[in-house]
């Protein structure tokens, strides 16, 4: 039985993750410098939304995540449209077989947190970085949002692949 509750518990990480990492004391202040944030600017956003928003992204991240962190979900796309529930069909015992000698591998919070901090590099880093350099920000903006992103998603990744 796949445990789906992973899935939203996984979500709230970069909400834990962010009441922390933009703390003041931590990275906040210097976040609102490079932003060019103010406490004024803050008080008029629409935390509803803000907040609305964030948790039905941080759903769409975690549920993709498993494409990125989980070998074995490919594995169904190779029997696709091949009865593989039905372990009495050629397919279905394929399937079986493979499953039972290569299901667990290689699912360990280390592991889906290193394939997370892969997709951090080459994902984030490349889209957030491209976006902040043609917005005129500084160095600082970017390795303040992309670290944000790398401890989500080692973290997402390794709830994922550990407990999925």
């Amino acid at each position: 039985m796949t445990n789906y509750y992973i899935i939203p518990i996984a979500a709230l990480i970069p909400l834990a993750v962010g009441f922390v990492w933009y703390n003041p004391k931590v990275m906040g202040t210097a976040w609102m410098n490079a932003t060019g944030m103010t406490e004024e600017k803050a008080k008029e956003t629409n935390m509803v939304k803000v907040f609305g928003l964030s948790i039905l992204f941080a759903l769409m991240l975690a549920m993709s995540m498993q494409f990125l962190v989980i070998h074995q979900v490919h594995l169904k796309s190779m029997f696709f449209k091949q009865p593989i529930d039905d372990p009495s069909t050629e397919m279905g015992a394929l399937y079986k077989s493979v499953m039972d000698k290569l299901g667990t591998g290689y699912r360990t919070f280390k592991h889906g947190a290193f394939h997370g901090t892969i997709c951090a590099l080459f994902i984030v880093l490349p889209v957030l970085g491209t976006n902040a350099l043609f917005e005129g920000k500084s160095f600082k903006y970017i390795g303040i949002n992309v670290g944000y992103w790398l401890i989500c998603f080692m973290l997402m990744g390794g709830v994922i692949s550990a407990f999925l």
